[in-house]
């Protein structure tokens, strides 16, 4: 069994479709988070995608989602906190970004104020510690990067609570999107692998080793 991994669509869901084109045998594909087009609209593919908030999407649409399922066929939301089953692996998220203003509310907090800025984008202390508490996981996806991760001048743009999930859960692979690099390395002793824009690049693993190739989108 394979699957793929793309990074952030922003609506570019023509480079989802021509992966899964070029990819039939791809069980399913993984997506950590930014899905959405400008307009809310999100994709409608022919391969099961497994998807997470990301810092843009319409919060709205997402928290329509059922757990582990979807209002749109082949799109299965994973919420922050759970796992869920995806052929034969298990699936865990931290979606959103990291606000050091609202990280300590309850996340029924986390409303919309304005058309351009709605704090569900983020996620909260309880999610952590929700994430901290699942094991026996396979994946997991977070829309933030782990630190230490520098980005041009910035020097460490990883968020500590990232960390902080992968030496509790210890899960076989983690996968983050948000900065549009593609990045291997090992953090707490997890293989954690950036994934840049979906209009660049994707990932295919084999399902029992995880081991992956980087394909150039076409």
């Amino acid at each position: 069994m394979t699957f793929g991994a793309i990074g952030d669509l922003h609506g570019d869901f023509d480079a989802l479709d021509r992966a899964m084109a070029r990819h039939p045998e791809a069980a399913f594909w993984l997506c950590p988070g930014d899905l959405a087009a400008a307009n809310g609209e999100y994709p409608r593919p022919r391969s099961p995608v497994y998807w997470i908030k990301g810092n843009n999407e319409d919060f709205d649409f997402v928290a329509a989602q059922p757990t582990g399922s979807g209002t749109i066929p082949n799109l299965f939301y994973i919420p922050n906190g759970v796992s869920v089953q995806a052929f034969g692996l298990t699936l865990a998220c931290l979606g959103g970004t990291f606000a050091p203003t609202w990280y300590d509310k309850p996340a029924s907090d986390l409303r919309r104020l304005s058309p351009r800025d709605d704090r569900r984008r983020h996620f909260v202390h309880d999610e952590v510690l929700a994430c901290k508490a699942l094991t026996v996981v396979d994946v997991f996806m977070s829309h933030e990067a782990p630190r230490p991760f520098p980005v041009g001048r910035v020097k460490d743009a990883g968020k500590t609570p990232i960390n902080e999930v992968l030496s509790a859960m210890r899960p076989r692979l983690h996968l983050f999107g948000h900065h549009h690099r593609y990045t291997v390395a090992d953090r707490q002793k997890v293989p954690s692998i950036g994934l840049e824009l979906a209009s660049d690049s994707y990932l295919i693993f084999d399902g029992r080793s995880l081991a992956h190739q980087r394909l150039a989108a076409v």
